[in-house]
């Protein structure tokens, strides 16, 4: 197999300190190649658009935190904090769903929600799912070993195919040689390996590289350790199944895994590919949807380190980890000190109305945006840790603000329940 990050290899034995640590300094560890633009760009060694002080800790410090606490379960809503958070919403609660579980005494964790239950296609949170259910894969194939995951994250190339088809989200393409950035759409032909491809459908909300990966979760999962089978044969094995076929591989790669992680795939679940032609040529059999409460159940998992285990935990934590550009709830000023780590998804369609223009996040026949943030901070001494699921479906008001604005509050009500100003 070729393997274009032999570079990645060298760093990482030549510079041991560097491997401590990701995500901005994780390019020689991972071969995510964006890392390495911001890197230089917090060294001082290249010009750009940095992250802030809440997006540049190292690995050591961004991991999962509640290993120790492998039997919590998610308390009873705390009326006090339901009732702050009704205050925050105002008159449009009914639109919402939410759900706030506060972390920073892990020994004593507070909940608060409400319509928890409440279900909406989550968009772009949705994958979550694909990164669980890859991540999934590669435990049931490999088991423990460790080593050989790693290995099939940083040396197999995925080139991107007709099940890309089409996507308007930029991905970062930086020349490691040449210290030079593109940020287009994904063409075919692109080129990145598995944990690139995992960043880019996470980072930027890539739909195409969504829909890449899923495509070689499938194959993962039917092919097992003879994955990654060439890109001769994959065209082939896809057009010679049959679509029933197809549906149930998959939900084996995508449903099985909510199931078999204790959740519920009455309440959370992914139907379909993230593009057009991934959908033509895979009938997922299903809609998608989530609700507030799985959400917030899936990170609390992912947080003991049980979603699938305690390195699959790790690694999707990492890799929610904000090191793009700060959007919709991140991208509040009061979390520019705070690790955040972020997904977010929206779904927006207009119908003729007089007196209204219809705008970007600002539908006024549906207007979802979804987000969900493990946000970290310290403040005072103290160490804030705390969960937010959001889905929203209010209409003709930008949905983007108002969750930014959301984030500002709650991130200000936390600080208040603990005792901070």
């Amino acid at each position: 197999m070729n393997n274009p990050f032999a570079i990645a290899v060298a760093l990482l034995l030549l510079c041991p300190l560097l491997a401590t640590a990701w995500p901005i300094d994780g390019y020689p560890q991972t071969g995510i190649r964006r890392l390495e633009e911001q890197r230089l760009i917090a060294v001082g060694e290249m010009q750009g658009t940095g992250q802030p002080s809440g997006g540049r800790w190292p690995t050591a410090k961004v991991d999962i935190r509640l290993l120790q606490r492998p039997d919590l379960k998610i308390p009873a809503a705390d009326e006090a904090l339901t009732a702050q958070l009704l205050a925050l919403l105002g008159e449009d609660a009914e639109r919402y769903g939410i759900a706030v579980l506060d972390l920073t005494d892990p020994n004593q964790p507070t909940y608060g929600e409400y319509r928890g239950d409440y279900r909406q296609n989550v968009g772009s949170v949705g994958k979550l799912l694909v990164g669980l259910g890859f991540f999934q894969g590669m435990a049931d194939v490999y088991g423990g070993d460790v080593e050989a995951r790693e290995s099939l994250l940083r040396d197999t190339v995925v080139t991107a195919d007709r099940f890309s088809h089409w996507d308007h989200h930029a991905i970062r393409l930086f020349n490691v040689d040449t210290r030079t950035m593109v940020r287009r759409p994904m063409k075919d032909g692109d080129t990145g390996n598995l944990w690139e491809y995992l960043d880019w459908t996470l980072s930027v909300s890539s739909n195409a590289a969504a829909a890449m990966t899923m495509r070689d979760t499938m194959l993962l999962r039917q092919f097992g350790t003879d994955y990654p089978i060439p890109d001769e044969r994959i065209t082939p094995f896809f057009d010679g199944q049959s679509s029933a076929d197809k549906t149930r591989l998959f939900q084996r790669a995508f449903w099985e895994p909510v199931t078999r992680n204790g959740l519920s795939l009455d309440q959370i679940r992914q139907g379909s590919f993230f593009t057009r032609e991934g959908k033509h040529l895979v009938a997922g059999g299903g809609i998608s949807y989530a609700s507030a409460r799985s959400l917030l159940q899936l990170l609390v998992q992912m947080e003991k380190g049980q979603l699938v285990d305690e390195w699959s935990s790790r690694a999707l934590k990492r890799l929610l980890y904000m090191t793009e550009r700060r959007i919709r709830y991140a991208s509040s000023p009061a979390l520019r000190d705070a690790a955040v780590y972020f997904k977010s998804g929206s779904l927006y369609s207009c119908q003729p109305e007089e007196g209204f223009t219809c705008g970007k996040y600002k539908g006024n026949k549906r207007n979802y945006m979804n987000s969900v943030a493990i946000v970290e901070a310290d403040v005072e001494g103290v160490r804030l840790h705390y969960i937010v699921t959001l889905v929203s479906n209010v209409l003709r008001q930008n949905s983007a603000v108002a969750h930014q604005t959301l984030g500002t509050r709650i991130h200000q009500l936390i600080k208040q329940r603990n005792g901070l100003q």
